[in-house]
């Protein structure tokens, strides 16, 4: 049995938060029953209707989106700005974003109808490995490196250790290309992670999210995931990540 909001999410017909919507509004019935109890569970087998129309579960689909620059990681936007979801007019499954990127931010994006996968791969106890390739302004030296590696504190909370590369420095215009890994996923981390340490950063790209790169992509292009990527993934998320603790 699972809660009936779960259940509707799983189906691909809205997010979980506003299937709890529709269930406070009244608009779904279990079994011909109207239910108002988000606490209420569905057993298999149960018929679910939201509008008195039955809910029909959708097939489970995965891609890895190229993100481009300038469109931002909704379904839709009160300013009329372009959304990922644009990107997607054949694809017939209700999908959404699997976290965020920045209006400006490039690079992988995971995209799926499953919502199990989703809150899978976003939990922060997943630590699932990211690498970003980031461009800053200033010449950033070692020793903050080395303080960024460790940890610097965020609204009152440590970043956990990571991985950081300078790739190239530009003495002429003061500024470093790096790469950096890491296994948290917070709203706008290495940007604010490298603000905090005076290095504004110009430019950010997402390289990698697990074992999913962007091979054969393009800007604005996609593919679908392989079963085995999925299942990858999963394990990876799944699995506890004590190695940072270690460092």
């Amino acid at each position: 049995m699972e809660r009936l909001q779960k259940a509707i999410a799983a189906s691909g017909y809205t997010s979980r938060r506003k299937a709890e919507d529709l269930i406070a509004a009244g608009r779904v019935k279990v079994n011909g029953e109207v239910i108002s109890e988000l606490g209420f569970k569905v057993k298999k087998g149960d018929i679910i209707m939201i509008d008195d129309k039955a809910l029909k579960g959708e097939n489970k689909v995965y891609y890895v989106f190229y993100k481009p620059k300038g469109c931002i990681c909704s379904l839709s936007d009160e300013l009329g700005r372009s959304t990922v979801i644009d990107y997607f007019p054949e694809v017939e499954e209700r999908i959404y974003p699997v976290g965020r990127l920045d209006y400006d931010t490039t690079g992988v994006l995971l995209m799926s109808n499953d919502g199990e996968f989703a809150n899978l791969m976003m939990h922060p106890s997943s630590h699932l490995e990211k690498v970003y390739e980031v461009s800053v302004s200033g010449l950033v030296q070692g020793e903050t490196l080395h303080k960024l590696e460790k940890g610097v504190y965020l609204e009152g909370t440590k970043t956990l250790p990571c991985k950081i590369k300078v790739t190239h420095k530009d003495i002429e215009h003061k500024t470093t290309i790096l790469m950096i890994k890491l296994v948290e996923g917070k709203n706008r981390q290495v940007k604010k992670m490298f603000e905090a340490m005076g290095h504004k950063v110009k430019r950010l790209h997402r390289l990698q999210v697990g074992t999913i790169n962007l091979k054969g992509l393009t800007p604005g292009h996609y593919r679908l995931l392989k079963p085995q990527e999925v299942k990858e993934l999963k394990t990876m998320a799944m699995a506890k990540k004590t190695s940072g603790k270690k460092r």
